[in-house]
This record gives structure tokens, sequence and C-alpha cells, in this order.
């Protein structure tokens, strides 16, 4: 089984039909920044206050999101970088 990009072309029409079918239900019954009691909810705010976590400091809450972005954005620049080093070299390693 290869690994990489080279695996993208391995999986079966049926699969990404699967994938992609999966990605829709999960974004429909996401609730679009709604919550179950149909109130429009803050962005990141799922309703769930996390021990040691949750906070009622507006800008510690703020940091901290902040901090999620930036982390999340630095992911995202990694994972393209081992794509294009992939698809240079033929190994993600």
């Amino acid at each position: 089984i290869p690994n990489g990009l080279a695996a993208i072309s391995k999986v079966p029409g049926a699969g990404w039909v699967q994938i992609v079918l999966y990605a829709l239900f999960c974004e429909s019954t996401g609730g679009f920044g709604y919550n179950s009691d149909g109130q429009r909810s803050d962005p990141g705010n799922c309703g769930w206050r996390p021990p040691l976590l949750a906070t009622d400091d507006a800008d510690l809450r703020r940091k901290r999101l902040n901090a999620e972005l930036a982390n999340g954005r630095l992911a995202m620049m990694a994972i393209i970088g081992m794509f294009f080093q992939d698809g240079l070299t033929g190994s993600a390693w």
C-alpha cells in the first residue's frame, strides 16, 4: 500500500463518494453556528465548558482563541510543507 500522495490514486471511486457523503453529513448536522436550542452562539462556543480551561474573562478567552487559531494555521502550513516535500521527493519523511 503506497503512502503519501501516491495513496490518493489507489482509493476507489466509491471510497471518494463515501468520504464526500460523510463530510456533507457532518457539515449538515453541525448546526451552522446554532446550538441545539436554536440560539445563535459565539464562534468557538459549543456550550461545553471543559474543566480548568473554561473562563468568564473575555480577554483571556480571546487570547486562548487566538492561540488556537495560530496553532491551527501553523499546523496547516506544516502539512502543506509535507505535501510539497512528498510531491518533490516521493517521501514525506
